[in-house]
């Protein structure tokens, strides 16, 4: 009799140290699937993520899927293949103008960077004029409408037309660049990065661009994004992905182990590369989150409004209510 009563008792009181409370607290609120583009950046937080046991510290098992190109993510995130993807609010503030209720939630204020070959004496924006200017992405892209009113503002200078814009993607540029086929490349961070390592100079930040217009340069600019349906209905979970993200950050911020063991995923070609591209994703870690850095942020939307007019912004006057999901830290 006692050691049928032991049984029924102890053996669950066994499982239970066996598999763990983190175990049993990733079921509270589910799987949330991510979609992340193949060798992207964001799957070096996550990887963070999972390798801590920050998801089941959480109460959520994350689930990684990735992409060879951010049009597919895109595409798997409004076919519910995938619950997360990482976008800038921009294309959150079109969606919700065009009636599809998405918002976002912060992941980096990193953007991009201008870096020119040291030989070609460009020293400043107005030093541009004249000289062939690779931009990655097309003509509406955010970075390049930033940079172009600046060169407006400060130097009276119409980028598009004194300069020689050429767009294409970030590595075929950075090839050019490196060759001296270009004099300057305006770039997405990591590329940017990987050319300082190899040399070239980084004239002028994104940020610092933003800056001179008058948005704080902390403004973050991509983040994770998700159904607004998806998120009300368990509120918790969105909050738990969120500590779970800026937990993963935190370690990265402080701890030069931990980038010791992303360093596969960094694809780092050399110790200056991968040195370069540890400080940049710093630099570019989101500190506080409130309503102060949304009214930054919607007064860099009236900006590129200004600047991209309704092909860049789409139907929205003003950044739309509900871009940004009502979390505080």
């Amino acid at each position: 009799m006692f050691r049928s009563v032991f049984r029924r008792f102890f053996f669950p009181v066994v499982l239970l140290a066996a598999f763990g409370p983190a175990s049993l607290a990733a079921a509270e609120f589910g799987t949330i699937r991510a979609g992340v583009l193949r060798f992207g950046t964001v799957s070096w937080e996550l990887d963070v993520v999972k390798r801590h046991g920050l998801d089941a510290k959480e109460g959520f098992t994350l689930q990684v899927q990735e992409f060879a190109a951010n049009d597919a993510a895109s595409i798997a995130f409004m076919g519910d293949a995938v619950d997360i993807v990482v976008e800038d609010w921009l294309w959150v503030a079109r969606q919700r103008a065009e009636g599809v209720a998405v918002s976002f939630l912060p992941y980096s204020s990193a953007v991009g960077a201008l870096v020119v070959r040291p030989d070609r004496g460009i020293t400043k924006l107005a030093d541009l004029a004249g000289k062939k200017l690779g931009v990655a992405g097309g003509a509406l892209d955010k970075s390049w409408l930033i940079l172009q009113g600046l060169a407006r503002r400060e130097a009276g200078l119409e980028l598009a037309s004194a300069a020689s814009p050429v767009f294409g993607a970030p590595p075929l540029l950075s090839e050019k660049l490196a060759s001296g086929e270009l004099d300057a490349v305006l770039t997405y961070w990591p590329f940017a990065a990987r050319l300082e390592a190899r040399g070239m100079t980084r004239l002028l930040g994104v940020a610092d661009a933003m800056a001179a217009l008058g948005v704080p340069p902390t403004t973050p600019q991509l983040g994770y994004i998700f159904k607004e349906g998806w998120a009300k209905a368990n509120p918790e979970r969105i909050a738990a992905f969120s500590r779970a993200s800026r937990a993963a950050k935190a370690i990265m911020k402080e701890s030069d182990a931990e980038w010791e063991k992303l360093r596969p995923l960094t694809r780092a070609e050399d110790e200056s590369t991968f040195r370069t591209l540890r400080q940049r994703y710093r630099e570019g870690i989101v500190a506080s989150w409130g309503e102060a850095e949304r009214q930054a942020a919607a007064k860099l939307f009236a900006v590129l409004a200004e600047l991209g007019g309704e092909k860049l912004v789409g139907k929205a006057k003003s950044l739309p209510d509900g871009t940004f999901w009502p979390l505080v830290w």
